[in-house]
């Protein structure tokens, strides 16, 4: 949420499980500790149920293994996604196969990270977006990923390549979400 915690909420009682605070006295960017607490900006959990991540707008990535409790999560890394100064996470996404984690930011970029070790395997920047990236999305095989911009464009790039497939363009205003059905029924 907007004050930095994330929720478990059990959907058959109404009820919150856990809450999660992470990295609530300080976030990695700051020269001080202080009890600031920095807006969480995406969540996500793997299609297998392994991996639980949360990332701040501040770039940080904050990732749990959920899979033998969700009221007792093991924490697994921290890491700053995007190091660009003053750069904001905008949104993050874990793949359809478990193995990557995709990071969009102000700072013009998409970056893959693999989730076995958790670093950064891939930067998206060959035809890359002029302004801010703010979404993205994996093919169901994980192979592809579209990315939506403040540019008034969306890219399907190949991630086997990290080329630029196909380039959308036509919109009048900036690209903030985007959605893709690429099931051949």
């Amino acid at each position: 949420d907007s004050n930095g915690s994330v929720k478990i909420w059990d959907l058959g009682s109404s009820r919150c499980i856990n809450e999660l605070v992470p990295d609530a006295h300080a976030s990695s960017s700051s020269q001080n500790s202080t009890n600031t607490r920095i807006a969480i900006q995406a969540v996500d959990i793997s299609d297998d149920c392994r991996t639980m991540i949360a990332a701040n707008n501040h770039a940080d990535v904050y990732v749990w293994d959920p899979s033998m409790s969700t009221r007792n999560l093991k924490p697994i890394t921290k890491f700053r996604a995007h190091e660009t100064p003053g750069a904001y996470l905008l949104h993050a996404k874990l793949s359809p196969d478990c193995r990557s984690l995709v990071t969009t930011s102000s700072d013009k970029s998409a970056k893959l990270w693999d989730t076995s070790t958790w670093e950064c395997n891939q930067t998206l920047e060959h035809n890359k977006h002029t302004k801010w990236v703010w979404d993205a999305v994996f093919s169901a095989d994980s192979s592809y990923l579209v990315t939506a911009s403040s540019d008034r464009s969306a890219k399907l790039w190949n991630l086997g390549t990290g080329e630029v497939v196909r380039q959308y363009t036509g919109h009048k205003y900036a690209v903030t979400c985007v959605a893709l059905n690429d099931s051949s029924t």
